[in-house]
């Protein structure tokens, strides 16, 4: 995903979650999923999808229509 993201120049925040149980309930909470994994992906608070609809959005060559929505 950071490949694709860097390649594209897109600017990215990485979040740990790991590190915080209070970053993890704010993933799950967006992602509206109480036992969602990452990697999650979103624009501010918009959520936008997980690992599999990012790898469909670049199989697809769709990656700035799936960041842009």
């Amino acid at each position: 995903m950071k490949d694709v993201l860097d390649g594209k120049k897109v600017k990215y925040e990485e979040i740990d979650i790991s590190s915080s149980s209070e970053d993890r309930d704010k993933m799950r909470e967006l992602c509206g999923d109480p036992k969602a994994l990452p990697p999650q992906i979103f624009r501010g608070n918009k959520y936008l999808g997980d690992y599999q609809a990012f790898a469909n959005a670049v199989e697809d060559e769709k990656i700035e229509e799936f960041l842009s929505k």
